[in-house]
């Protein structure tokens, strides 16, 4: 998407009752999508599966997802649901998850199709980030054959980038989630190149529960009950800041997408309700001495050359799970990857 062509940015943020379907229909209706998405368009769903198994406010809910794959499939839409293999250094199945979650069978009965990204065809996009050329594995589905695409965050912290929601999401847009291990020096100029070529970019923040603290995979599950539509992945993640009690400008990878023309002045962004009513504790980042290897890692080519593909990766490892309980059976997930 060019930026200078963006539309209007629209929010639209409701109190979510037990049922998703008329939040969602009515927020994609007040940000345009029934009226810039003609039926008949193929429409790419991307939730937030980060866990082997369902975690409130570390996942998208299947309700959730359930709720916008029937109104859009009802409406003529082509809808994919799809997501890459997740867990980075410590890989799991995304089409365990599928099954375990039902998604499979809602997209047997709905005639939506579920895709497992990490194995559909590439295309590298090439980026020059400082003086490095950086390749990104990226599906062609995405690239070139899609009408539009909703991704489908949970609000949560995070301890590498503070927070994330509508544009961290795409992160998992990469295909092999040991080419992400590589990328994170880079985060904020690879998820600018990753959200920008999207064709038609929305935003629904699935606000039943957000995680506050040592997020993405840990941490404290808040019962938020509130659901955020956008046009526009930077104005809903400004608005969704907002409602976390969070400083937009201790997040570096917005102040990216700053500097490359993807903003407006927050007055600009047209915000059906105020902020207010719906703002619940405030969010905060709490990391232990633990997540400080990751945090290293994650900012520094080398040390992530270090830690997750030099010689010493796996005894390295081996020491920190001497001190950190792993998330999951690391090795019985990887067993259940599929073969290439």
């Amino acid at each position: 998407m060019n930026t200078s062509s963006r539309p209007t940015p629209r929010v639209c943020l409701q109190a979510l009752g037990e049922k998703y379907l008329v939040p969602i229909r009515d927020g994609l209706e007040k940000v345009g999508f029934f009226r810039d998405v003609s039926s008949g368009a193929t429409v790419f769903l991307k939730p937030n599966l980060t866990f082997p198994t369902y975690q409130p406010g570390v996942m998208t809910s299947f309700e959730c997802l359930e709720a916008v794959t029937e109104l859009l499939t009802g409406r003529g839409y082509r809808v994919i649901i799809g997501e890459a293999d997740s867990g980075g250094y410590n890989r799991f199945s995304i089409d365990e998850v599928f099954q375990k979650m039902g998604i499979n069978e809602l997209a047997a009965r709905t005639g939506a199709r579920v895709v497992n990204i990490s194995f559909t065809d590439p295309e590298i996009v090439r980026l020059r980030a400082g003086f490095r050329e950086l390749s990104i594995p990226l599906p062609k589905l995405l690239l070139h054959e899609i009408d539009a695409f909703i991704t489908l965050p949970v609000p949560k912290i995070h301890m590498n980038t503070l927070i994330s929601m509508s544009i961290k999401n795409q992160w998992g847009c990469i295909q092999n989630p040991a080419e992400r291990l590589k990328l994170h020096p880079y985060f904020p100029q690879v998820i600018y190149e990753v959200c920008r070529r999207l064709p038609k970019p929305y935003s629904i923040i699935d606000g039943r529960y957000g995680l506050n603290g040592s997020g993405p995979m840990r941490g404290e599950a808040v019962q938020l009950n509130w659901l955020l539509v956008a046009n526009d992945l930077v104005a809903a993640d400004r608005v969704c800041c907002r409602l976390m009690q969070i400083d937009e400008a201790r997040v570096r990878h917005l102040g990216y997408f700053k500097k490359q023309g993807w903003w407006s002045s927050f007055e600009t962004i047209e915000l059906d309700q105020r902020v207010e009513p719906f703002l619940k504790e405030k969010f905060y980042l709490k990391r232990s001495w633990t997540d400080l290897p990751g945090l290293f890692c994650f900012n520094s080519s080398f040390l992530a050359w270090v830690g997750y593909r030099s010689p010493l990766a796996g005894f390295l490892h081996w020491l920190l799970y001497l001190f950190r309980k792993p998330f999951y059976d690391y090795d019985a997930e990887k067993r259940q990857v599929r073969p290439r």
